[in-house]
């Protein structure tokens, strides 16, 4: 008896039909063929000659009779090309010309997938038809073949057992043709004429149909579920097409933007003949509200999404519209007002709103709530959220809450998802809380003003929770995880992050206990929480399905260790700013082959690159800046078909001709180099096919590739302290950056003329070896905010057009031999903050209308990244409408490449980053600037250092100074400057560098109080008549110490007028002059004696210069 029923149980395994076996297999011949492949290219492997068909991939029989029903041939193409193996003969793009009539070998075939292949077009209008013999056909789907235009839809017409038909992403656009659909019904009538009869499913997205295809699919009488999203329907909301479609139950026109209004209320009663509509999506439309009473005509609707769709103001008119037990999901609306809600709502959407006041009330029947991403503020009540008792999943997160979580939360039994992150709230979580939540499976409480100590032992009893996100932005928040010794939870989280939560800072900072009990783990955040201890190896090992592992910014010591197992979900690691120590494990490939993000930087690691890296083919960021790592750089990490699109390597001991030539091209897209000992010259035969390059901060030398000019994507180039020559190179195309800095090098010749200026917002090239003058070039710079070419070479006059750089924040043309007056225009540089003209030969007045510079109005050189990389798990938390994807915290590449010198405070500082915006000076030091000191300068409040030293400045200092409240530094010697000393001068209370050395200046002193008390006698000297301390000349006058009017400067004995002062002088001089001349007129022996002297000088001058300089050239050529 067993025997017999082995027996049977064989035969109702019947195996694959021989005739439907080789049909397969010449569908894959024709594949591989088509394509210029060999015919061992690995691709549909298990389909073999002599292999049992049933059993193939994308392959699906009838368990009884054998025959083949389902075939799932979608993406052959990519499936093709994924192979490395081999190449394509032709590189263009190949349409598979499929021969339709292979699958006539299928009789039962129920499925067809062919989406994503190329089909040839041609071939599918002409056999496409054939497939009408198969009858038992009623699944076909063809979508994604862009190739397919409305010329196949006759031949679909003949298809009379189709029930789905997808025909989404392809080529199908305007009206639905007459010879096509319409040609469903013939002119003998509806029921003799009507092909496409069984037809339930058409989806119809992504293609480019107008508002005629509605009224050419009315006569479709069995057609359920209708999808026709993201096309161009114009016009107005079509009821009376919609009418016909009785038996419709779902129904999707989202993403058709101009879908603006509703023909009329008339129109929309004719709706209430579809009595099984019950889902209807029209998000990303643009309704006004209209659009809401024509729906309400709708009997049975059960779910509306209006993601998008509404542009009108004021209060939603939902009361009366939907009976009860409907889903409302109004996502993404431009609602302004709230006031009347819904009573019978049991689902309801109102996400990524414009909604404003405070949380609803009356809203008691409510199972699901989401109000997520609005403007809603204000505190919870017990009166509206407690009152929902039936509440299953609350989304209140990026919201303006505020206020305490009322108390009574904790009665929401039947609560599953708790998700009020990114608001305001604050107080402390109490225990009892959540005590009662015991339903919970998610809770995000993130970016919050919660204070005091959570005790995390609370959740202990709650065994169904799996997400627990607590990523703190206050300081006064802490978690404990120790307290009682040894709790055991409950639960089996999937998801925790305890970002920044100051974890275990009154027991040691240790890692969390519990999480030796916890195996279900696929991303654990503990970053920011200064834990100690060696490196938690262990959580891989406990953890065998862990996908992210964040354990940035710790003080973990110890180093890392691989699992004993393999774990081929493991894709993220972030172990940065810890203290760890040894090696990069070499076997990380073997054990982590699916890493796509490693970030081990500012740590202490050693050693060389592991050959194992080799082996992380899906690796996309590589980040071990900031380590002690050297050697050299294997070639590997450079291959074309790398996955890697971000390579940091910064800060290391590195070294080697890295750039030698070995490899021709580099597809990293950010490529950060910095900061290590590479060396030797860059091949010119080097293409770069990055955004991103740095080589800062090396000893590479020789002259600059065209590679790096040449290339169109490059946006930032930095490549400052190196020890590159030459010329820079020009290409055969406009290098077009973003960002440039070839300073601190040797590079020589006139600033490049084959720069795109279009986009440039910062350009470093100082300190350089640049001769010439500014190139007219520069005017394009519409974008620059820095643009610093000091220390250079350059000449000429400074242009005019420099003034009509607005964005201009930080001009820098230091120690170059600019001449001429500084032009008026750059007076309309209202927004730059720092100007440093100094060591040049620069003469006339200094500009007045330079007082309309006030300074910057917004914020530019904010750190940001220059790259961002938001990963998480795979895992998500399905609720009834919306799923939560649990990302990370993103790991940025901070940006702070922009860095400038400017002398402040008497030293030479660099600066970077976001002081940058704060850093306000002028310096005009070290030219031959005449006249008097502009009185608007006193103007520039915002100003922090202005020097205005060794110059030819005449003229007394404008009390108006005094206005510079913020200034710090103040430098106004080696001038001519004359008069007294301002006393108001003593009210700058941030003033930490005065310095009036070697004027003119007399009078006493400035009181010595205030900043003015710190100031040396080194401030003042060089100024023979200034008289008070901290000078040693004390002040003969007994009235006080400050400086009194020109009334009264009869009543002291120091003071001195100029005027007569010069003035005597120069007739003393004249009366000099004349009296030896009329001693030589009447003197005839004296005159002689003159003469006589006059021409001795001479000769022995002239003889001198013959001794000191011809002869010993002579004595040279000899």
């Amino acid at each position: 008896m067993t025997m017999m029923n082995m027996f049977l149980v064989l035969r109702s395994q019947a195996v694959c039909i021989e005739e439907e076996r080789k049909a397969l297999l010449e569908i894959k011949a024709l594949l591989i063929s088509s394509h210029g492949y060999g015919p061992d290219v690995l691709v549909l492997p298990t389909w073999v000659d002599n292999g049992e068909c049933c059993d193939w991939e994308r392959v699906k029989c009838n368990k009884t009779t054998g025959h083949v029903t389902t075939l799932l041939l979608k993406n052959l193409k990519g499936n093709l090309e994924d192979d490395t193996s081999f190449e394509s003969k032709d590189p263009n793009e190949r349409l598979w010309p499929l021969n339709i009539s292979i699958f006539l070998h299928f009789e039962e075939l129920g499925s067809l997938d062919l989406s994503w292949n190329y089909l040839d077009n041609e071939v599918l209008n002409t056999d496409i038809e054939t497939l009408s013999r198969l009858e038992k056909l009623e699944i076909l789907d063809l979508s994604s073949n862009f190739q397919i235009d409305n010329d196949i839809l006759p031949s679909l017409t003949t298809l009379v057992s189709l029930k789905v038909l997808n025909l989404s992403f392809t080529n199908l656009e305007g009206d639905f043709p007459t010879k096509g659909i319409n040609a469903l019904y013939s002119n003998a009538g509806f029921k003799n004429g009507f092909i496409l009869k069984n037809l339930e499913t058409l989806i119809l997205d992504q293609n480019s149909f107008n508002e005629s295809v509605i009224s050419s699919l009315k006569f479709l009488p069995s057609l359920t579920n209708l999808d026709l999203s993201r096309n161009k329907l114009y016009g107005s909301f079509p009821p009376q097409d919609l009418a016909y479609l009785t038996n419709l139950e779902k129904l999707d026109l989202s993403g058709n933007s101009w879908l603006t209004t509703i023909s009329s209320i008339q129109d929309c009663k004719r709706l209430s003949s579809l009595k099984r509509l019950e889902s209807i999506i029209l998000e990303s439309s643009n309704f006004n509200k209209s659009i809401i009473s024509c729906l309400q005509a709708l009997p049975s609707l059960k779910i509306l999404d209006l993601q998008g769709s509404l542009s009108f103001a004021g209060p939603f008119p939902f009361e009366g519209m939907l009976p009860s037990n409907q889903i409302i999901h109004t996502h993404t609306n431009i609602l302004k007002e709230k006031k009347k809600l819904f009573c019978f709502v049991n689902i309801l959407d109102m996400s990524n709103n414009n909604l404003i006041g405070n949380f609803p009330s009356a809203l008691s029947s409510l199972q699901v709530l989401y109000l997520a991403q609005n403007n809603l503020d204000g505190s919870l009540t017990p009166k509206g959220l407690c009152q929902m008792k039936n509440l299953r999943e609350l989304d209140l997160s990026n919201n303006m809450f505020v206020g305490n979580l009322p108390q009574c939360i904790n009665q929401l039994a039947l609560l599953k998802v708790l998700e009020i992150s990114s608001n305001q709230f604050t107080g402390t979580i109490q225990p009892s809380l959540t005590a009662n939540l015991t339903s919970l499976e998610y809770i995000n409480f993130s970016h919050n003003k919660f204070e005091g100590l959570l005790a995390f032992s609370s959740f202990a009893n709650h065994t169904k929770l799996e997400v627990m996100e607590f990523i703190n932005d206050n300081d006064n928040f802490e978690v404990d995880t120790e307290e009682p010794t040894h709790w055991i939870p409950m639960f089996q989280l999937k998801v925790l992050s305890l970002s920044s939560c100051n974890m275990n800072k009154h027991n040691g900072n240790v890692v969390p206990g519990f999480l030796l009990h916890q195996h279900n783990l696929r991303l654990l955040d503990l970053s920011h929480n200064s834990l100690k201890g060696n490196l938690p190896n262990w959580l891989l090992e406990n953890n065998t399905m862990l996908e992210v592992l964040y354990l940035r910014n710790n003080s973990f010591g110890g180093s890392i260790l691989m699992p004993r197992f393999r774990n081929p979900y493991f894709s993220e690691l972030d172990a940065s700013r810890n203290d760890i120590k040894g090696t990069i494990p070499e076997n990380v490939g073997k054990f982590l082959p699916n890493l796509a993000f490693l970030n081990l930087s500012m740590n202490t690691l050693s050693g060389h690159l592991p050959s194992s890296i080799d082996d992380l083919d899906a690796l996309n960021v590589l980040d071990l800046s900031d380590n002690g790592l050297s050697g050299e750089v294997p070639e590997y990490l450079f291959r074309e078909n790398i996955a890697l699109s971000l390579l940091k390597l910064s800060y290391n001991k590195f070294q080697g001709e890295i750039f030698s030539g070995n490899i021709s091209s580099y597809y990293i897209s950010m490529l950060l180099l910095d900061n290590n000992h590479f060396t030797g010259e860059i091949s010119n035969n080097i293409s770069f096919d990055v955004s991103i390059l740095d080589i800062s901060n090396n000893l590479f030398s020789g002259v600059l590739p065209h590679g790096v000019s040449n290339s169109s994507g490059i946006d930032s180039l930095s490549a400052r302290n190196n020890l590159f020559e030459g010329h820079f190179p020009c290409g055969t195309t406009l290098a077009s950056f973003n960002f440039l800095d070839i300073s601190n090098n040797f590079i020589s010749g006139p600033i490049p003329s084959c720069l795109n200026m279009e986009f440039m917002e910062h350009i470093h090239l100082e300190y350089n070896r640049f001769t010439g003058s500014i190139p007219n070039i520069f005017r394009n710079m519409t974008r620059v905010l820095t643009l610093d070419i000091s220390n250079n070479y350059l000449s000429g006059k400074i242009p005019k057009f420099l003034g009509e750089l607005s964005s201009l924040r930080i001009l820098l043309l230091r120690k170059n031999n600019f001449s001429g007056s500084i032009p008026k225009e750059l007076c309309q540089l209202t927004s730059v903050s720092l100007i440093d003209l100094s060591n040049n030969l620069l003469s006339g007045s200094i500009p007045s209308c330079i007082q309309n510079i006030t300074g910057p109005t917004y914020l530019a050189y904010i750190q940001t990244s220059i790259t961002t990389y938001y990963w998480g798990s795979t895992y998500k938390y399905s609720g009834v409408l919306r799923s939560w994807y649990s990302i990370m915290d993103d790991n940025p590449m901070f940006d702070t490449r922009s860095q400038v010198q400017f002398t402040t405070k008497s030293i030479s500082y660099i600066y970077k980053g976001n002081i940058l915006d704060y850093m306000n000076g002028l310096d005009l030091s070290c030219n031959n600037l005449t006249g008097k000191i502009p009185e608007g300068l006193g103007l520039m409040t915002q100003i922090l250092a202005l020097n205005l030293s060794h110059n030819q400045l005449t003229g007394s200092i404008p009390q108006k100074f005094s206005e510079l409240t913020n200034i710090e530094s103040l430098d106004l010697s080696s001038n001519r400057l004359s008069g007294e000393i301002p006393s108001e001068l003593t009210n700058l209370n941030y003033l930490v560098v005065f310095n009036v050395s070697y004027n003119n200046l007399s009078g006493s002193l400035p009181e010595m109080k205030e900043q003015f008390a710190t100031f040396s006698m080194a401030s003042y000297e060089g100024n023979q008549f200034l008289c008070g301390p901290p000078l040693v000349k004390k002040c003969t006058t007994t009235s006080s110490v400050n400086v009194p009017s020109a009334k009264d400067d009869t009543d002291q004995g120091y003071a001195i007028d100029l005027v007569w002062f010069f003035a005597s002088l120069a007739s003393t001089w004249i009366v000099f002059l004349l009296a030896f001349a009329a001693i030589l007129y009447t003197n005839p022996y004296w005159r002689r004696r003159w003469f006589y002297f006059i021409e001795e000088s001479m000769y022995a001058c002239y003889y001198f210069f013959c001794d000191l300089i011809l002869r010993p050239s002579m004595l040279l050529n000899r």
